[in-house]
């Protein structure tokens, strides 16, 4: 396989953000540049569904949307917020709901609310026949009682910037998850590696959460899509596999997941 066959996926990235800027353009053919040909944008409350979708209409071969409600974005008034994109949803072709979950880094006194919106948007994916992206920081246990709890056919998708041990990574790949694998898995003394290195790649997809979690060697600066071919890397050479492999499985993994 050439280099000009190989494609890459990010399963998750906040280009968006350069929606309406020359910017975007850039971090665009950058990716092209490093065979990332095909992103999948989540918005993260109803205020960024405009620029996701001002920029998947400027790139409807290679940018797909996904929208949802950020568990961080669940404050009060959520469910006025939770309408509003319920309506968006109706009015435009998505892949997935997403980004959605439980964040309790940031605050656990919405953890009530936060499990309500996560219920009533899982509920959505499944009316739907979609996928969900799955926002989980220091949350695995109020994420999987729930996963659990809803469980059936129709529940499927990614955990997105997955961190957990083994025994988390299998938990999420018994109730039909994939693991979205990030910059996280380049650094040093993170210990992902060692996890991923035992996960079948049938189970992975790669991501890059731009403009957070950049991977080495650019760690601590803003990250981009165009920067998921470090972590390809990083993951075909824990697979001890090619960069073309890698990507040929991850990709189908991501059209596994998103029916595109």
């Amino acid at each position: 396989m050439s280099q000009t066959d190989v494609v890459l996926t990010d399963t998750h990235t906040h280009i968006y953000y350069h929606a309406g800027s020359p910017q975007l353009e850039e971090h665009l053919n950058r990716c092209f540049e490093n065979n990332v040909h095909r992103l999948f944008l989540p918005n993260v409350d109803v205020a960024s569904i405009t620029a996701v979708m001002e920029t998947v209409q400027a790139y409807p071969t290679h940018c797909f949307p996904m929208l949802g409600l950020h568990p961080c974005s669940v404050k009060e008034g959520y469910l006025s917020d939770l309408s509003a994109i319920e309506r968006a949803i109706q009015s435009h072709k998505i892949y997935a709901v997403g980004e959605i979950g439980i964040d309790l880094y940031w605050d656990k006194t919405t953890l009530v609310i936060q499990q309500d919106a996560f219920r009533t948007q899982i509920g959505w994916a499944k009316a739907l026949g979609l996928p969900i992206d799955i926002h989980c920081r220091e949350a695995f246990d109020e994420v999987f009682a729930i996963l659990e709890e809803l469980k059936d056919e129709q529940l499927f998708g990614i955990f997105h910037c997955f961190t957990g041990t083994l025994e988390q990574a299998q938990r999420a790949i018994d109730l039909g998850f994939k693991l979205g694998i990030g910059g996280v898995v380049t650094f040093k003394k993170a210990g992902l590696d060692a996890v991923v290195s035992q996960i079948a790649l049938e189970h992975i997809v790669l991501e890059t959460d731009a403009p957070y979690l950049a991977p080495t060697p650019f760690r601590g600066k803003e990250n981009e899509s165009s920067y998921l071919r470090f972590v390809a890397e990083k993951v075909a050479d824990l697979h001890q596999i090619s960069l073309e492999k890698l990507a040929q499985i991850t990709t189908q993994n991501s059209i596994d997941v998103f029916g595109i």
